[in-house]
């Protein structure tokens, strides 16, 4: 019997954490509220099949990148003279596909190297912020403008992070960013970067194949695994938050729905593509599109997880400037972006 009940505790450690969550969260539901949970089981489902082929494509976006090697092609962006590093490190954060604590390892690869701590910072700071996959994915969720705003609200930050980070480097801050001994892995990053050439034609290579099999199935599983999380949270949100509430808080004039959703967006925010689905049912109950946008800026540059990566790798004054940075470029992408709307 205590055999049975140890291979048991095993089997369910084994099985995915999120997974687990969705099961949970659907079990109590059929217990409590069988009719809730079939309107939350199929608000999910077709939700998901709504924005499948968004996922599809971020999923393919991903592995090519992965197969090809263009994703290890980060060293080549920090060569050149401040200005350059700087813009292109924002504009090459801004288009990778790293979550917040998933580029912790190649920043601790790059400081190591001995890049300078001005575009690692750039490319710090905007990488979390949009990938290929999640912009895919937002323009199935969002609408356009908010999409495109958070794209250039990405590189907007990446390079107000590199200048102000310069400005403090020259004048002898900072030059020792990390901690001794710093740096680990997440979210299947690797220390190691490359200056190998892209492999475009990857497929008649095996491993490169193999490389790009695994990686499409291994994020797209990803991708599914946290929408169906967010989905089933989203149709609660919908069944249980009176919608009359949430405009009169957060939407509307409230001169408070900017500030309080970057501050929100710390503790709150789980990862970029969880956090879709729980803006778009915001949004739809009266949110400010540019609180919306504020919750995910600073959501993904400060979320609890995130800091906790980065304060374990660089020293505290670092750590500090990584995060008044990124709380006051959310806050002034959010309200730039409140203007461009009241135009």
């Amino acid at each position: 019997m205590t055999s049975i009940v140890l291979s048991a505790g095993r089997g369910i450690r084994s099985i995915d954490r999120v997974v687990l969550a969705i099961v949970a969260v659907l079990l109590v539901l059929v217990l409590f509220t069988p009719a809730q949970a079939l309107t939350s089981v199929e608000f999910a489902s077709w939700s998901l099949l709504k924005i499948f082929p968004f996922i599809a494509a971020s999923a393919l976006i991903a592995a090519g990148a992965k197969a090809t090697g263009a994703d290890r092609q980060i060293a080549a962006v920090f060569q050149g003279s401040p200005l350059k590093v700087i813009v292109l490190a924002a504009l090459f954060g801004a288009l990778s596909p790293f979550c917040s604590c998933g580029v912790v390892p190649i920043i601790a690869g790059l400081l190591g190297a001995g890049v300078p701590l001005a575009p690692v910072m750039a490319f710090w700071i905007a990488s979390p912020l949009m990938s290929p996959e999640k912009f895919f994915v937002m323009l199935g969720v969002f609408p356009q403008s908010l999409t495109f705003a958070l794209l250039i609200g990405a590189i907007a930050m990446g390079l107000f992070a590199g200048a102000v980070t310069h400005f403090m480097t020259v004048r002898g801050r900072m030059t020792q960013p990390l901690r001794p001994g710093g740096g680990f892995g997440c979210c299947g990053a690797s220390l190691a970067t490359s200056d190998a050439p892209v492999v475009w034609r990857f497929w008649h290579d095996r491993e490169r194949r193999a490389a790009f099999v695994g990686t499409s199935t291994e994020t797209m599983f990803f991708l599914l695994k946290w929408l169906s999380l967010a989905f089933v949270i989203e149709s609660l949100m919908i069944a249980y938050i009176p919608a009359d509430t949430v405009g009169q808080w957060m939407g509307g004039g409230a001169w408070w729905a900017i500030p309080a959703s970057v501050l929100i967006g710390i503790p709150t925010y789980l990862n970029g593509f969880a956090a879709i689905p729980t803006v778009s049912a915001l949004l739809d109950m009266g949110m400010q599109p540019a609180a919306a946008l504020g919750f995910i800026l600073a959501g993904a540059v400060t979320s609890i997880p995130a800091a906790m990566a980065v304060f374990a790798l660089v020293r505290r004054p670092v750590f500090v400037a990584y995060v008044v940075i990124g709380l006051i470029g959310s806050l002034a992408v959010s309200y730039g972006f409140a203007a461009f709307l009241a135009i």
